[in-house]
């Protein structure tokens, strides 16, 4: 590793877990803007598969647009049905054809992202979703400058990531209370919960505030009192239980806010994509699963890029792995950001700039360390580019 900007620096600032006021979202897989990401990246993991079983290598695409036109439906305690599909439409390049052979069939990745939308939401049925691929061959300046093959590949565009170790408190029970109540654990402790649950954590000094959005599937509520029963054991187990294994600050959960003596929030299939909420590509959780406002973030959408060639995507990854192993082998660092901006045309491994800040630790004796830890990670390329085809960075 050379050949670019490098810097460790004495963070700035306070602490997350010092600042008088934290907030920290997370969106379940069930909501409209996860499953954009969730089907955007499914695509790029589908084609990145096909490419290699027909050509013994990733080609070039990208299709990170991607947006959810939401349905409508009738719904009331006991059941309802949908009145207007769920419209998921997903735009991008990707090559198309390969020595004269025709590698996409838009009808079988359709049906594989509409079998993924009900493994993730098992209440919608066929008749319940339409997919539409829009998809043309790229551009042929960004297509010539993209190769998979053993050197490093060169980046596709001048982008910036940020990572950062380790999570607070409160970006720990945000995150982990948002598993869990989509968890089949949870699911089989409350079974009445759909899949559309978002949760916002707001710590304000000593003091939480957990608000929870979570859809219930109408089938299994018969009434309203067995809906605000089931509201209340989830609120108490929550509050009483299960955040004790995060915090030991004082906690409260609200659940469905919104509820009103006439109107509560039931869904057909558990999510609220049936029935007018919409969703996007990029407007839901950041690459380590958490909207974190009071932490440097990017705006870039990590979901559907090519995992070969596109930085946006892989120095997410990156950053994120170097901040974890800063904190894992230098133990005295309380707080590390990794920010990184790549060079188009040039390797991915020798990005334009990599500056990491330290909170806690002497900065001039774990510079060298540091180094090692980031030169050990980008020369990793290739398990990063293998890991997003095997699903292994959970990135919506």
């Amino acid at each position: 590793m050379s050949g670019f900007y490098f810097e460790v620096r004495t963070g700035r600032d306070l602490l997350a877990e010092e600042m008088p006021v934290e907030i920290v979202e997370r969106k379940g897989k069930g909501h409209p803007d996860s499953l954009c990401d969730g089907a955007a990246e499914e695509l790029s993991v589908a084609l990145s598969e096909t490419y290699r079983q027909h050509t013994g290598r990733i080609l070039h695409h990208n299709v990170d647009k991607a947006v959810l036109v939401g349905g409508s439906s009738k719904c009331q305690f006991g059941g309802g049905k949908i009145i207007e599909p769920v419209k998921l439409y997903i735009v991008g390049r990707a090559t198309e054809e390969f020595s004269g052979k025709k590698l996409i069939d838009r009808r079988h990745f359709e049906a594989k992202l509409k079998d993924w939308m009900m493994r993730q939401v098992p209440h919608l049925r066929p008749e319940h979703l339409e997919v539409e691929l829009l998809i043309r061959s790229g551009s042929e300046d960004l297509v010539s400058i993209f190769a998979d093959n053993d050197q490093p590949p060169r980046a596709n565009d001048t982008s910036l990531a940020v990572g950062y170790a380790p999570l607070s408190e409160l970006e720990k029970l945000v995150l982990e209370t948002e598993r869990f109540l989509n968890s089949v654990q949870g699911k089989q402790k409350f079974p009445a919960l759909g899949e559309d649950i978002k949760v916002m954590g707001v710590r304000k000094g000593e003091a939480i505030t957990l608000t929870v959005a979570a859809a219930f599937v109408a089938s299994m509520v018969p009434d309203r009192q067995t809906y605000e029963e089931m509201k209340k054991e989830i609120v108490r187990y929550l509050q009483d239980e299960f955040v004790r294994r995060y915090t030991s600050r004082k906690v409260e959960v609200i659940i469905n806010n919104a509820d009103t003596p006439e109107t509560v929030y039931l869904t057909v299939t558990g999510t609220s994509a049936e029935a007018g909420d919409d969703g996007q590509v990029g407007r839901g959780n950041r690459a380590n699963g958490l909207i974190t406002p009071y932490r440097p973030m990017s705006l870039e959408a990590v979901a559907g890029k090519n995992p070969v060639s596109h930085v946006g995507k892989i120095y997410s990854i990156m950053s994120q792995l170097i901040a974890d192993r800063i904190v894992e082998k230098i133990p005295e660092a309380k707080q590390v950001y990794v920010y990184m901006v790549s060079q188009i045309n040039e390797p991915i491994t020798q990005p334009q700039a990599l500056n990491v800040e330290i909170w806690g630790v002497d900065v001039s004796k774990v510079r060298n360390e540091v180094y090692k830890i980031a030169d050990e990670v980008l020369g990793s390329w290739r398990e990063i580019r293998d890991g997003f085809i095997t699903r292994r960075w959970p990135i919506y």
